[in-house]
């Protein structure tokens, strides 16, 4: 598929819009600030969930417009590697066959190992010819650039609900430095969830327990995310 003339246009802070620059040259700082392409509105009967999602990574939210792209957040937020996160990044524009196509992808995530451009879609409607299409293209731009580009769609639903309840401690400021510290101190790696929340006797078991909740949102600490998390569950220190 031969791709020509291909432009991106991003939407800055102050509401204005930098349009129709050279895609292969248009530095990724432009990208990292910019805020979504599309705004969305709430409104009966509508097909989608739409909302916003309070990021740990961002200390700010994020916007999403599906339950699915919702879950995409939650696996970003909850990855260590990943230091930015944007929504609606950009619009892309080519022309092939003659033809003028956009797209605007669902997140940038600007992680340790180098940009990772997402589109999210439920598995069904991957192999839509549209959508592949338009999914093949854009595929072909981003890793022009070097960058990772990723289709995501259901993820295993045993591992989104774990991921989902752990980010209910993903706030560091509700645990404060004292018990951290105390917990940073005591032998937390082979011990199950269940025997860690006895460990500091001078604080309640619920503290406690909040608290290495909180280093398992961190991944100071890892558990099989396999199989819904329960007191029974080992506590693996993070290589």
């Amino acid at each position: 598929m031969g791709i020509a003339a291909a432009t991106v246009s991003v939407r800055r802070q102050d509401g204005t819009a930098v349009e129709d620059r050279a895609w292969e040259t248009t530095p990724v700082e432009l990208f990292g600030a910019a805020v979504p392409w599309r705004t969305f509105r709430w409104h009966k009967g509508q097909r989608h969930y739409s909302g916003t999602y309070w990021s740990a990574t961002l200390d700010d939210h994020v916007i999403y417009e599906s339950r699915l792209e919702l879950g995409r957040l939650l696996f970003a937020d909850f990855d260590p590697g990943v230091r930015h996160i944007v929504a609606q990044p950009f619009l892309l524009k080519v022309v092939l066959g003659g033809k003028v196509r956009k797209h605007i992808p669902d997140y940038l995530l600007l992680a340790e190992q180098g940009p990772v451009v997402v589109d999210v879609k439920p598995l069904r409607r991957v192999s839509k010819p549209e959508v592949a299409s338009t999914f093949d293209w854009t595929r072909q731009l981003v890793e022009s650039r070097g960058w990772r580009y990723e289709v995501w769609s259901e993820p295993p639903p045993v591992e989104l609900e774990n991921i989902r309840f752990l980010a209910g401690y993903r706030r560091s400021w509700l645990f404060g430095p004292a018990i951290m510290d105390e917990l940073a101190g005591v032998e937390l790696d082979g011990a199950s969830l269940g025997q860690a929340t006895g460990l500091l006797p001078s604080h309640s078991e619920p503290q406690v327990r909040a608290a290495v909740l909180h280093m398992l949102w961190k991944q100071d600490f890892t558990v099989d995310l396999g199989t819904p998390i329960t007191p029974s569950h080992v506590l693996r220190r993070a290589a």
